[in-house]
């Protein structure tokens, strides 16, 4: 079973606990993906992001200045926010770390698709980000079916606990031979039970620690999962989605 993850948007610039152990699968593509990055203006850059001055002057000078070869950081330990602190990556055990490694991918829009130890680079680039690369229209186009391919290559079952702006291009191309469970935290509350943002990614970050921890490798032990709070709601649930409430 894979369990499928997604990135946060800041980035450590080094750390010095870990090493990084490997290159990512798709390097050359994210060179390609530079190339293209390092043509953009400060606006064009503000504007492909949708974000502010600041933020736009920080990403045009990162783009001008990566090297995809040095200072590397592993990319389990890569990403800064709510899901990332919760997984308390730095905490986990050799054989933890063992687990992941086979188990655990990181889907991005700059990388494609990324093993815990891949070394990355600080960079700001989302999935759906509408950057031109090449004749590609969109990054969708541009890495096409190359993540769902090297996702089920060897393991024909996808846990789903990313965001669906990543998580689509992935079931854009869903086969009746894979078995794809997506996995949703629900809050009750007077009208209903529903999803909140920052609950949702502190749900992600602890279910896929829970799951390292523990080792589990297929969807009925995914079930078991009750930490935070979450229970499996059976009647909400069904094949295709799991859903824990609390």
């Amino acid at each position: 079973m894979k369990i499928v993850i997604t990135p946060a948007k800041r980035m450590y610039q080094e750390i010095d606990y870990f090493d990084a152990l490997s290159k990512p699968i798709y390097i050359k593509e994210s060179e390609i993906i530079l190339n293209n990055l390092k043509t953009l203006t400060v606006d064009e850059v503000k504007k492909l992001l949708k974000c502010n001055d600041k933020i736009a002057k920080e990403a045009y000078d990162n783009y001008q200045s990566m090297n995809l070869n040095n200072n590397l950081v592993p990319a389990m330990f890569a990403y800064k926010g709510v899901q990332y602190e919760q997984m308390a990556s730095h905490i986990l055990t050799d054989e933890d770390y063992m687990f992941a490694k086979k188990h655990l991918r990181i889907l991005s829009g700059f990388y494609g698709i990324l093993r815990p130890f891949d070394g990355v680079v600080p960079y700001r680039l989302e999935l759906n980000d509408k950057l031109v690369v090449d004749e590609y229209c969109s990054l969708y186009e541009f890495w096409d079916n190359k993540i769902y391919q090297e996702l089920i290559k060897d393991d024909k079952e996808i846990l789903d606990l990313g965001a669906k702006q990543y998580t689509r291009i992935i079931k854009k191309y869903l086969t009746d031979d894979i078995k794809y469970v997506k996995c949703y935290f629900m809050e009750k509350r007077s009208n209903g039970y529903q999803e909140i943002g920052v609950y949702v990614k502190k749900a992600r970050g602890q279910m896929t620690r829970y799951l390292i921890e523990n080792k589990v490798n297929c969807f009925d032990q995914v079930k078991n999962f009750n930490e935070l709070g979450y229970v499996f709601n059976e009647q909400m649930s069904n094949e295709q989605n799991y859903v824990f409430v609390r």
